[in-house]
């Protein structure tokens, strides 16, 4: 959840552009490369990319990535065995936003443990501002909601929410986390492997790229232990339903020229999909029913004054909170508008702080079933209520466009 702060005055690579029609965020490479974590030791990992494309077992124990994808990587400036051995860590500004267009997640096996997932922060610490920062035409808000009290999931989660999780991902600042969700696949009913999140956990936005080492963990701490419990525990009590990278991710371009780590700019468009794939063999499982679960999505929901209830879930990292619980806020949805040109965003009063980013907003969609409507995106410094975009045109072209592209597969 991103803090209302004043809007950045420059753009990665130029003046701003405002788009209304569902233009896609460009990426580059569908290739996901299984590597080895230089940390974890080495083991029997193998490697795809592309469809047609394999990796082999060297006789000493080392990754052979296909010559074609390598190539692939090293157009991009990606060295596979640099990369693997901790090149990603480079975060020089020029380099990173000569990639901005491409995303570029190989795995790395082992990279998120335990402990690396617990230490996780969210994106926003330290970055909040009063929210009377907030500028610009305000177009249609209605008066700030009260705040309501997050309530903590009942255990397991994945028994009361099993389309909610975690997104981590590491950014020039650190390692990082998001919240995300499930989401039904067109292309692929039933077996959907396709998460919701927020755009600002993937892309920093007009000032950068794509975010490095993107996954997705469902039912994160699915028993709800305590941090102090979580010091020694097994990574399968962590991650009961496996660690499941993002080998393709898609935002809008709206959220790419506009949106920044803070404040109100590009938040109308502030989501993304993720396709993902297990880090280890799911036994020719999707994640859909890995989890056996996954939330259509409307983009056709009825107006604010309408909603009579949403449901926003996440699991909140910034004080009070520690991150490693998962929590819910109900409350009937108000009117924030950020800006007069951009859709209007919904508002519920909540006290879920950030770390919730990207988690999914539920209410019952325009067939009166219960659908992902909006997800979170921005909040107050104090915390009180969160905001998130009203899906529509843009945010169905994101979706309908990854969906698509592994239509076949």
């Amino acid at each position: 959840m991103r803090s209302i702060r004043p809007p950045f005055a420059a753009r990665r690579g130029g003046s701003a552009r405002r788009r209304t029609s569902p233009v896609l965020a460009a990426v580059g490479l569908a290739a996901t490369l299984a590597l080895t974590a230089t940390a974890c030791g080495s083991g029997s990992d193998t490697a795809s990319g592309e469809p047609t494309a394999s990796a082999s077992q060297a006789g000493d124990g080392k990754i052979q990535i296909p010559d074609d994808i390598k190539n692939k990587l090293k157009e991009h400036g990606i060295d596979v065995d640099k990369w693997k051995d901790g090149a990603w860590k480079n975060w020089d500004k020029d380099e990173w936003l000569r990639q901005a267009d491409d995303f570029i997640n190989p795995i790395i096996k082992g990279l998120w443990n335990p402990d690396r997932m617990r230490d996780a922060e969210d994106p926003d610490k330290n970055k909040g501002v009063d929210d009377n920062d907030l500028t610009g035409d305000q177009g249609v808000t209605d008066p700030e909601p009260a705040p309501v009290t997050a309530q903590a999931v009942k255990t397991s989660y994945h028994a009361s929410v099993p389309v909610a999780g975690k997104v981590f991902f590491d950014a020039p600042e650190g390692t990082m986390v998001c919240s995300a969700t499930v989401v039904e696949d067109p292309a692929h009913p039933g077996k959907s492997n396709l998460v919701w999140t927020a755009g600002h956990c993937v892309h920093a936005g007009k000032k950068g790229g794509w975010y490095r080492n993107i996954a997705f963990v469902p039912s994160y701490n699915d028993q709800g232990r305590t941090e102090a419990q979580l010091q020694n525990a097994p990574r399968e009590e962590v991650a009961p339903y496996g660690i499941w990278w993002s080998d393709w991710a898609q935002t809008s371009d709206q959220w790419i020229e506009q949106g920044g780590s803070t404040g109100g700019q590009g938040a109308s468009y502030d989501y993304a999909v993720l396709h993902v794939t297990p880090e280890k063999g799911s036994g020719g499982k999707s994640l859909e029913e890995t989890v056996g679960s996954a939330l259509p999505v409307d983009f056709n929901a009825p107006a604010v004054p309408k909603v009579s209830s949403i449901t926003a879930t996440g699991y909140p990292a910034a004080a009070p909170f520690d991150g490693q619980k998962l929590y819910q806020c109900t409350d009937r949805p108000g009117r924030l508008s950020v800006a007069q040109a951009d859709p209007t965003m919904y508002r519920i009063g909540c006290t879920m702080t950030g770390g919730s980013s990207g988690g999914g907003w539920v209410a019952a969609g325009s067939d009166g079933k219960p659908a992902l409507v909006s997800n979170t995106s921005i909040g107050p410094v104090k915390f009180g209520w969160l905001a998130g975009p009203r899906l529509g045109d843009v945010a169905k072209g994101v979706y309908d466009s990854v969906s698509k592209k592994f239509a076949g597969q």
